[in-house]
């Protein structure tokens, strides 16, 4: 993984600098620094904390240490629930470095917390794209149903449900296959958060539906949130998005 970020870094390093009017750059040689991805996502539980190791890479290797300073824009995070280093450091004789971010259930509240984090602009250095940060109050407040009725061939039969962050939060990877003429039920408990919003995703993945009659409902505290027609689901599947409240 380290190889292929290096090699990333030192292609787009070529490209900035192909425009050089008669001069020919060394990518390797190049004083460039990014962040390993442009987007995190994580929860904290709670009264609880936790903390997030985000990486940089530069495109060359020093013989000292190099730092560089690090900005954030915290203008759609809850107040006092993060805590970000002014600076990261690239350790002499590596291309790699670490800083620590520590996140607190401090005025979370409900919704999604963000993060924009950038490298402070130098004339001595070139700088990749800035990173977010995304991050939830854990909870297990809310209880929903997911009722299903599908034919024989359950091993078609796919769900999931996502939350705010595309994460999944409940799924199923398949039914066991039944006898010929049978129908199976099933039902599921799945515990989510108050005030929340998610997705609900159904698919068959043959391509044929669930069968004649199937069908799947979501209902949470008896008010019916998700309800659809089994019988004409496809690979490409159906989602709904519904919420907690």
């Amino acid at each position: 993984m380290k190889k292929y970020i290096y090699l990333f870094l030192a292609s787009v390093a070529i490209i900035s600098f192909s425009s050089c009017e008669e001069s020919t750059v060394d990518a390797l040689g190049t004083n460039f620094v990014s962040f390993e991805s442009t987007s995190y996502s994580t929860g904290v539980d709670p009264g609880g904390s936790t903390t997030l190791d985000v990486d940089v890479y530069t495109t060359n290797i020093t013989g000292s240490d190099r730092i560089y300073t690090i900005t954030v824009d915290g203008s759609s995070a809850a107040d006092n629930s993060y805590t970000v280093p002014t600076s990261v450091t690239v350790p002499g004789g590596l291309n790699k470095g670490t800083f620590t971010i520590a996140l607190s259930d401090t005025n979370l509240g409900i919704g999604i917390n963000s993060l924009g984090i950038s490298f402070e602009g130098s004339t001595k250095f070139y700088t990749g794209k800035p990173t977010e940060i995304n991050y939830v109050q854990n909870c297990t407040e809310v209880t929903a149903t997911l009722d299903l009725s599908f034919d024989r061939w359950g091993s078609e039969v796919y769900w999931e449900i996502l939350d705010g962050l595309d994460g999944v939060v409940a799924s199923t990877a398949g039914y066991p296959d039944t006898a010929s003429g049978t129908t199976t039920t099933d039902s599921v408990a799945i515990t989510l958060c108050a005030g929340r919003a998610y997705t609900l995703y159904v698919e068959d993945g043959y391509g044929d539906g669930w069968g004649a009659g199937s069908s799947y409902t979501l209902t949470i505290g008896g008010v019916v949130k998700v309800s659809g027609d089994g019988s004409v689901l496809t690979p490409n599947g159906v989602s709904t998005a519904f919420d907690t409240n």
